[in-house]
């Protein structure tokens, strides 16, 4: 489903955890080892919960993600979590691990060459999205990078709210794999472009969205012909 949606928009907000980053390219590494080091520090006794639970969360706040990855877990223990994930996953950035999925940088350089203001709004840590966007030499290309880190939002539509309104934007799409961006998008006003090549997710999570696409580089077919 690629239908196009309306005019070109003023701006396109994009979610970052499988929208943007094939995140389990990365999170692969960062999982295993997180554990391990919770159970050194004697914060964490079970064994390690498979990886795909954690993919599964992708997209919710950390707090929701550790209740659901591990629910017997103390606060002490998601807190710490919290640091681990952040320092391990910048660390594999640097190292090259993390791939962003095929087409993306092509795709936003498209994008921003025809004009569009290009926005990230995500239930990450500042310091991940912010790193995903340097190691990727993707700065250059967004006009603004929102993370609930930042702005202890409570919620992706309250983090998209105060993007839109910084920013005075008039006309902006959604474009995310989860049920939250759509949640994002519509209680906004805005189109939703749900994508569905991650895979982390159920396909019902984006019922609502106005769109559909299989790949990333067709989000440039819903624009209008130049």
């Amino acid at each position: 489903m690629t239908d196009k949606i309306g005019p070109q928009p003023q701006a396109i907000i994009f979610d970052m955890d499988g929208t943007l980053l094939q995140t389990e390219t990365l999170l692969i590494h960062v999982h295993e080892r997180l554990f391990n080091q919770l159970r050194e520090e004697g914060l964490y006794t079970e064994p390690t919960p498979p990886v795909e639970i954690m993919l599964g969360c992708l997209g919710m706040l950390l707090e929701d993600i550790w209740h659901r990855v591990m629910p017997g877990g103390s606060s002490a223990a998601h807190r710490r979590a919290d640091e681990l994930m952040l320092q391990y996953e910048l660390e594999g950035l640097d190292a090259g691990q993390g791939d962003l999925y095929p087409g993306v940088e092509e795709t936003l350089r498209e994008l921003h060459g025809r004009g569009i203001k290009l926005f990230v709004a995500s239930n990450g840590l500042e310091d991940y999205v912010r790193g995903i966007s340097k190691v990727k030499q993707l700065d250059s290309l967004f006009d603004g990078l929102y993370s609930a880190g930042q702005y202890a939002t409570a919620s992706k539509v309250d983090l998209v709210a105060r993007l839109i309104q910084d920013h005075q934007l008039e006309t902006a799409w959604m474009v995310g794999d989860r049920s939250s961006d759509v949640e994002a998008g519509k209680n906004n006003g805005l189109p939703v472009i749900g994508c569905q090549y991650a895979g982390f997710g159920r396909d019902e999570e984006l019922a609502g969205a106005d769109a559909l696409i299989h790949t990333f580089p067709e989000l440039l077919e819903l624009l209008p012909s130049k």
